[in-house]
């Protein structure tokens, strides 16, 4: 049987929201029109979900967390865009997550099974995957792209358009200006710079030796051997072929508008 929902006193609920069966919502959060809140789904006290914005099942809001503002953006009109939000979702105190704009995608889209520590900032239009981890105040500007697994350290930022391939790690402080492939780790100074493969996440994940190997002969080729990009892009296709991985970050290279973070 499912739990009942259950709405703290001093909450304001408005009535063109909606609710899923066992919704909790805290003291002195705030629950506007246009929003849709999953079964299960908690929002702590002192909480802003504004719409419109659908949010999945079984998420966790801790306090103070300010979800589905406007977008930070000049060119905001107070046209009508939206947030979406998976299932499972750990979201921290004062993180703060706006809607899309009308002259990017329209929505900012965050998946499921993610862990959004304190104070982390998701911007306008951004594409965050499934299982990834933001570090308390890790920041992304708009338009970013970040995919499955990916770790941000505390303090890291990312430029707007960034993308992050899956299974990246980006460390304590580095702000990124360029894509970052799949798999790659980047770390060292402020404008940080790649050290290398994520191996222990990999290896976590229940990759075997021969596709960490596989990546690694692929991260070699492109950031070791000192080649151009087009010629390394040609080796990287003769890899490809034996290795499901290796096509991912070729397509990730191909696919992009900014540059490499090289």
């Amino acid at each position: 049987m499912s739990a009942p929902t259950a709405i703290h006193p001093s909450a304001v609920v408005d009535p063109g929201a909606q609710l899923g069966e066992g919704v909790r919502v805290g003291p002195f959060a705030h629950i506007g029109p246009e929003v849709e809140i999953g079964a299960g789904t908690v929002i702590g006290p002192h909480c802003t979900v504004t719409g419109p914005t659908r949010i999945g099942r079984d998420n966790h809001f801790a306090g103070h967390a300010a979800i589905g503002g406007d977008p930070q953006d000049k060119k905001f009109k107070g046209e009508r865009v939206e947030l979406v939000i998976g299932d499972r979702n750990q979201v921290r105190e004062f993180v703060t997550l706006n809607r899309g704009t009308v002259t990017g995608t329209g929505i900012t889209r965050i998946g499921s099974d993610n862990m959004l520590l304190a104070y982390t900032h998701v911007a306008h239009d951004c594409i965050v995957g499934n299982h990834c981890v933001f570090s308390n105040n890790a920041t992304l500007a708009g338009h970013v792209t970040v995919e499955d697994w990916v770790i941000l350290s505390g303090f890291a930022g990312v430029h707007q358009f960034c993308r992050i391939g899956a299974h990246a790690f980006i460390g304590m402080g580095v702000l990124l200006s360029g894509d970052v492939p799949p798999f790659t780790m980047v770390a060292g100074e402020a404008s940080g710079r790649p050290r290398g493969i994520n191996s222990e996440g990999l290896k976590r994940r229940g990759f075997d030796a021969e596709r960490i190997a596989a990546i690694k002969r692929a991260y070699r080729t492109l950031y070791v051997a000192g080649l151009p990009l087009a010629d390394a892009r040609q080796q990287l296709a003769e890899q490809a072929q034996t290795s499901d991985d290796v096509k991912a970050l070729l397509h990730f290279i191909d696919s992009g508008e900014r540059p490499l973070q090289r």
